[in-house]
């Protein structure tokens, strides 16, 4: 009976708080010689799943390096950037900052005039996320269409920060979290080493202090 009764609440305790009952956990295997491992920086704000790899002839780690998650190779090149978290101003939303950041990133500001911040949806996003692109505007995808090969990958036509043709990136924004933040998120062309669909910002720690 003592069983019955445990089950019996536990099933209640389930189903009022289903965010309760959810599984902190990666949303697929790791890639065979990886391991998945949590990489959580309260500072920066964001909480990542991430698999450190050994393939023998090559290790591959994720960090944290000031605001960015990034990747090492141990066979040589340079770390790179995979998911970059930045904070939003006192009263911007969500779409002024993420323009705000793109314009700061891109050298060419013919392409900030240039080019549209438009809704993500090459894939469809985790529940309470948003995610962002920016595409060209008629008159420069007019411009490249007609300049364009289809036996070439063409560039990408808003810069680094932008669409890209060869692989998938995103401005990406949680409203609910309460993070007054966005990130810039570097899939790639294969599996990512992170996980992409578990990343989670962090609401801001409360002190208690009076302001």
């Amino acid at each position: 009976m003592k069983n019955i009764f445990l089950n019996g609440a536990l099933s209640l305790l389930l189903l009022a708080n289903p965010a309760w009952a959810k599984k902190d956990a990666p949303s697929r295997p790791p890639i065979k010689g990886c391991k998945w491992e949590k990489l959580t920086n309260a500072d920066v704000g964001l909480d990542a799943w991430a698999q450190r790899c050994d393939f023998g002839f090559r290790k591959i780690d994720l960090y944290w390096k000031g605001n960015a998650i990034m990747i090492r190779y141990s066979d040589g090149g340079d770390p790179s950037a995979l998911v970059e978290v930045f904070d939003l101003g006192a009263g911007e939303s969500i779409e002024a900052g993420i323009k705000r950041i793109f314009a700061d990133h891109t050298t060419d500001k013919a392409l900030v005039a240039r080019c549209v911040l438009a809704p993500y949806t090459a894939e469809k996003p985790p529940a309470g996320v948003k995610r962002y692109t920016f595409a060209p505007n008629a008159a420069l995808k007019k411009q490249l269409d007609a300049k364009s090969s289809p036996d070439e990958v063409p560039d990408p036509p808003c810069g680094d920060w932008g669409d890209a043709p060869d692989g998938i990136q995103y401005f990406e924004a949680q409203p609910a979290s309460g993070a007054h933040k966005v990130l810039f998120v570097r899939v790639g062309q294969d599996e990512a080493l992170f996980d992409e669909k578990t990343l989670r910002l962090l609401e801001p720690v409360k002190t208690g202090k009076s302001p």
